[in-house]
């Protein structure tokens, strides 16, 4: 049997790789190739039967999954993108969620309220797997990938924690309620925020202390998951508390981090994701054929077919309608807020203008308020550059295919469930059509839509800004390069001539510095350079929290210092 298992895990990772490749090739969407593939073996005579249990995926690969896609989410994106992102990820998925549970109850009465709010519950988070691969590759605007990645990041917390209650329902009374849910879905946000902070930071803080790759990514491992234990212990949402210690760390590494240890990290977390993510899509077509002769006993095909065709209609109608209202505040609304806005800060600089500061507390102040404007000015002129037009609204409302959660949540409900086979069987048939229906047909909408790109030059050139304007910033906090000290001796006057005209141009331009220094100037150079790279990686984190630039931009910035970092010191 062991020498079975490993055959199959090895033929599943052969089953992933061609795929991957295949899917590069022709455009089609890796996620629907592998459940096509998956069913395909399941076919093959002489299969073993491979039964994974949902509590290992919901408590094992979404963790895993949730945090992959967290720490490389910048935060800057999600402030930016939150009002939407929250109106897709909590209000829809709770409305689609009841909405879906009324109207299966009432056309299926065989079915309670409880289990088809369950139904709802673990069809209604969307999976941005397949359509951010598809953006990626086609040319999806920044902004519409952030808001896509970010609502698949927290809808999973608000239907697991919907499911959760209707779960409770159908264990005692059978009586859902929105009351009891609402408060339930309180406490799970507000524990799984205090949860993901403590282990975020907690974490970060030890990973800062370590010199060691190999522990830095042990420990990395099992951040997830000592998120996730804890505040399911407390009955707050452990998916959730991952996202929040993702977003943590990945804030935090940027700067606390090594730039070996946020290679590492990026390249392990990719692999993991690619390998997880793929093993799910490959195991739920490889299940489907047992799931229908389980549910045989249960219902009939024409009410099978009928339960999926409501379940998916509902969907696609109210992630349209749950839009709708979006688009029309930012058609009707958002160029009379911007101009508003734009005029508040108008006066704001005005006034800061008139103000002389008497003393460090009000400079301070005074620097701290030229902050807060030059961030309203990043605000304003990132609405202008990547503004949400309402091709951009359309491309989200078909962006709505179900995977990894759909699949796993719902085979996490009670075994002794009336009903229960027909429910999972109905979620699996939901997940396929969407991730068919949306992923064949999202990449010709988004080309249809000609969404404007950014040019190689204007990349190029807001990179040379970006580090031009850091640059100067850490000679600005240093100093000149002359009245730098080495253990409190002034540095060898070569040597300062040498970094002044050679090293750190070359250092703020991103550009090789020419051939090896001597090496009794080696140990004075170096140790300059890591405060001009400090001083750098500090003022990359300041212009980073007030937004000028893209969030590519800065993550291009970020691993051109990383790069310089490796080169000084194998020098």
């Amino acid at each position: 049997m062991d020498h079975q298992f490993l055959l199959v895990a090895a033929a599943a990772l052969a089953i992933m790789i061609c795929a991957s490749v295949f899917a590069r090739r022709t455009g089609v969407a890796t996620p629907l190739l592998l459940v096509i593939l998956g069913i395909g073996a399941s076919a093959l005579p002489g299969t073993p039967t491979v039964h994974i249990e949902p509590e290992l995926v919901l408590a094992g690969v979404l963790p895993t999954l949730l945090y992959a896609s967290a720490v490389q989410l910048p935060v800057l994106d999600v402030k930016r993108n939150l009002s939407l992102i929250t109106w897709l990820s909590v209000v829809l998925v709770i409305v689609s969620a009841l909405a879906i549970g009324a109207v299966v109850h009432a056309v299926f009465p065989g079915i309670s309220f409880a289990l088809a709010t369950a139904l709802g519950a673990v069809v209604s988070p969307t999976d941005a797997v397949a359509a951010t691969a598809i953006g990626h590759r086609v040319g999806l605007p920044p902004r519409l990938m952030s808001v896509l990645e970010g609502e698949s990041l927290v809808n999973d917390a608000a239907a697991l924690v919907l499911l959760r209650t209707a779960v409770a329902a159908l264990a005692t009374t059978s009586h859902f309620s929105a009351v009891h849910t609402v408060l339930d879905f309180g406490w799970a946000v507000l524990g799984a925020l205090l949860t993901g902070l403590v282990v975020g930071f907690g974490t970060v803080l030890l990973r800062q202390r370590l010199d060691d790759p190999v522990l830095n990514t042990t420990i990395s491992f099992a951040v997830p998951f000592l998120a996730y234990f804890p505040a399911e212990e407390i009955d707050a949402s452990g998916v959730l508390a991952v996202v929040v210690a993702g977003l943590v760390t990945g804030t935090m590494g940027s700067k606390r981090f090594s730039a070996r240890d946020r290679q590492t990290q990026v390249t392990t977390w990719a692999t993991a994701s690619f390998v997880l993510e793929s093993g799910v899509f490959l195991a739920m077509g490889y299940q489907l054929p047992e799931l229908v002769d389980a549910a045989r006993s249960e219902t009939s095909l024409g009410e099978m077919t009928g339960l999926v065709l409501i379940v998916v209609g509902l969907l696609i109608a109210l992630r349209f309608l749950g839009l709708a209202w979006p688009a029309r505040q930012r058609r009707v609304r958002h160029g009379e807020r911007t101009e508003e806005f734009s005029a508040k800060l108008d006066r704001f600089e005005q006034h800061l203008e008139t103000v002389e500061p008497t003393g460090e507390r009000e400079e301070n102040r005074l620097a701290w308020a030229r902050r807060r404007l030059a961030r309203g000015r990043a605000e304003v002129e990132f609405e202008k550059r990547e503004p949400l037009t309402r091709r951009g609204l359309l491309v989200i409302a078909w962006a709505g295919m179900r995977g990894v959660v759909t699949v796993a949540a719902a085979q996490t409900i009670p075994v002794d469930t009336p009903h229960r086979s027909t429910v999972i069987l109905a979620a699996f048939f939901v997940a396929l059509i969407t991730l068919a229906l949306f992923g064949l047909t999202l990449p010709g909408l988004i080309a249809a839509m000609r969404f404007p790109g950014e040019s190689r030059e204007d990349q190029r050139d807001a990179t040379g800004a970006l580090m031009r304007r850091i640059g100067g910033a850490a000679i600005d906090a240093v100093g000149p390069v002359e009245e730098q000290k080495i253990d409190g001796k002034p540095i060898d006057p070569e040597v300062a001539t040498l970094m002044k005209e050679r090293v750190v141009p070359g250092l703020i331009a991103a550009t090789r510095t020419g051939d090896r220094p001597p090496a009794d100037h080696l140990d004075q150079m170096t140790a300059v350079q890591n405060r001009y790279l400090d001083a750098m990686r500090d003022a990359l984190v300041s212009e980073r929290s007030i937004g000028v630039y893209s969030s590519d931009t800065y993550r291009q910035v970020e691993a051109l210092l990383d790069s310089i970092e490796h080169r000084v010191r194998r020098d």
